[in-house]
């Protein structure tokens, strides 16, 4: 019950990953012109993860080399090392406890159920990304964080041209940014008036005890419902679209306890975030084969780190009962926060599609499958399935 999913078929990357080095350790340029480093091999990447010498915040700084004209603001938890990050992380992680997901789940499970009554009752083809891979992570991050649902469709539309690497200009971006920015300030006022049982009230609490600052309230509202959407929106589209693939999709997503390890396998293989944000370094250090000078930037390939032969044998094969970890939510303190909700999400989204319709499969025509193009995180923009 294995299959593959070679790199050659996993549609477009961003372009600095677009190329047939070899290298374990080589120097690329990004979309804005600036050279960085790209580290493909697991085992060194795994060490500029952790290495504290390769700096977030050092990356946030003016003149530092940029992936993205619009990266995480210098306020943001993505953008902080040391002590301000643990403080800032120790806040947010009570949201993700295993509790907090077990008393998530059956939201989860009903939000996905009544989106997939809803395709039924529509008949096919459908879309499947509008239909469900991109509502679900918007309906739970909303009521994860409190966002009314007549203000989802505001930040999905904001999202993307955020994300975006080429496409749209840094006018477009600037705009996006502001409108993003405006609506978390408009949200944490609503919560101080209005609390209620959601963690953007508890963030709000955090800033009136003294725990962080306004900048940093509205910059970590924004890194949790920016991100959490666009990524696990963008993997549950990947991840059906490989089992899609397969031509038998139901054969491995019918058994819950092995759909867990093909969704890992799946995350490690066609990840929706393929690249690191960029460290820069504080000195020099030795990393394999180069050395990394004080003030250049490095990038973890996390799509060719999980592909790394001396860990992972056979590593274009969908092998459930791997045990080495993937690189895909990162690793180290900046580990992604809301890795216990993805998974929950794509191992519920994908048991019950695969449920609701077991003969489930690509549409026909040559449109049935569009990528999303020049955006930081992969998915797609439309998934024409039929049943």
């Amino acid at each position: 019950m294995n299959f593959s999913l070679p790199r050659n078929a996993l549609g477009p990357f961003p372009e600095l990953l677009g190329g047939s080095g070899n290298e374990p350790v080589e120097q690329v340029r990004t979309p804005l012109g600036d050279v960085m480093w790209l580290v493909r091999d697991y085992t060194l990447g795994r060490r500029v993860l952790t290495d504290s010498r390769f700096s977030r915040a050092a990356a946030a700084r003016p003149g530092a080399p940029q992936l993205s004209s619009s990266g995480p603001a210098p306020t943001s938890i993505m953008s902080l090392d040391g002590s301000d990050h643990a403080r800032l992380r120790r806040i947010v992680a009570m949201a993700f406890t295993t509790g907090r997901m077990a008393r998530l789940r059956p939201f989860v499970e009903q939000t996905a159920t009544d989106l997939l009554t809803t395709l039924a009752q529509k008949g096919s083809p459908a879309d499947l990304i509008t239909g469900y891979a991109s509502p679900l992570p918007a309906t739970v991050l909303g009521v994860l964080l409190g966002v009314p649902p007549a203000d989802r469709p505001l930040f999905e539309s904001s999202v993307e041209v955020v994300f975006d690497l080429t496409a749209g200009t840094d006018d477009e971006k600037a705009r996006h940014q502001l409108r993003l920015v405006d609506y978390m300030v408009s949200l944490v006022t609503q919560k101080q008036s209005d609390p209620g049982d959601d963690l953007m009230t508890m963030l709000v609490g955090a800033h009136q005890q003294g725990q962080l600052s306004k900048a940093e309230l509205v910059s970590l509202g924004l890194a949790l419902l920016t991100a959490g959407y666009e990524t696990t929106a963008g993997q549950l589209g990947l991840s059906v679209l490989a089992l899609l693939r397969t031509g038998e999709p139901g054969r491995y997503a019918a058994d819950p306890a092995r759909l867990e390890g093909i969704v890992e396998e799946l995350m490690r293989l066609s990840p929706a975030t393929p690249v690191s944000f960029p460290r820069v370094a504080t000195e020099d250090v030795d990393l394999g084969p180069v050395t990394v000078a004080a003030g250049e930037a490095v990038l973890v390939s996390f799509l060719e780190g999980n592909r790394d032969e001396s860990i992972y044998p056979e590593p274009a094969t969908v092998l459930a009962g791997r045990q080495a970890p993937h690189l895909t939510f990162g690793h180290g303190v900046h580990r992604c926060l809301g890795a216990p909700l993805a998974r929950l999400q794509l191992r519920t989204a994908l048991e019950l599609l695969f449920r609701r319709f077991p003969d489930l499969r690509l549409a026909p025509g040559d449109d049935a499958v569009v990528f999303k193009s020049g955006l930081l995180t992969r998915g797609l923009a439309r998934l024409a399935v039929t049943w």
